[in-house]
């Protein structure tokens, strides 16, 4: 048997496993940087999704957004959403013969590039203004966790608290690259300066810091 014939019949165990104990999800593909899904769901597919353990054997933990897909693999591509009532997916890998590799989403993220202003007067000041941001994602579904402990705040007055860092994964999309201080927006009206974006096969990987409001 070829890798081609193994791996079809790999999708169709999944697509037949997913039929009996999964429920339907929409499915979508991103077109576009802006406005991903005005395309609407692709099709329709039973999947469910476990916790990295294909025998159902335990539970999901905190801080921990990487799930196994029994899915339809022969419908599905990188990059790909998964998204009913309760949950989102994105589908971070399909290697050969593995599981399918999907990330958990909780929360919907905007992609900005800000732009320097300058100032006037004897001492100019430059910074962000959100008139000057441009948009280079919007939409997009993404798993935004926490990282590490927290960044003392500039001033560091006594009664502050440390800026939040977050871990956040995304899929990628051709010709928009994310980088250090770019700025991201979510769906409950946070902001987040970028500091890190690594760009992997599964997708971008970004480390940012909370910012201020």
């Amino acid at each position: 048997m070829d890798a081609a014939k193994l791996q079809a019949k790999v999708w169709k165990g999944y697509s037949l496993a997913a039929k009996r104990i999964g429920p339907a999800y929409n499915l979508f593909r991103p077109i576009a940087a802006i406005n991903p899904f005005s395309n609407g769901p692709i099709a329709t597919l039973n999947a469910s999704f476990n916790a990295e353990d294909m025998t159902y054997g335990r539970p999901n933990k905190y801080g921990k957004p990487t799930w196994f897909a029994l899915v339809d693999g022969s419908q599905t591509q990188v990059g790909d959403y998964l998204s009913n009532n309760d949950q989102t997916f994105f589908i971070a890998a399909m290697q050969p013969i593995l599981p399918i590799l999907a990330v958990d989403c909780n929360r919907t993220i905007n992609v900005l590039r800000p732009q320097q202003q300058s100032g006037f007067g004897a001492q100019p000041y430059g910074g962000d203004t959100a008139a000057g941001e441009t948009a280079l994602m919007t939409g997009w579904p993404a798993s935004v966790l926490q990282g590490t402990k927290g960044e003392k705040n500039e001033v560091n007055l006594p009664g502050d608290v440390r800026n939040p860092w977050w871990q956040i994964l995304m899929p990628a999309f051709p010709g928009v690259v994310i980088g250090t201080a770019d700025i991201l927006t979510d769906d409950l009206q946070r902001r987040y300066s970028v500091s890190s974006a690594e760009a992997t096969d599964l997708g971008w990987r970004i480390t940012a810091m909370q910012a201020q409001t």
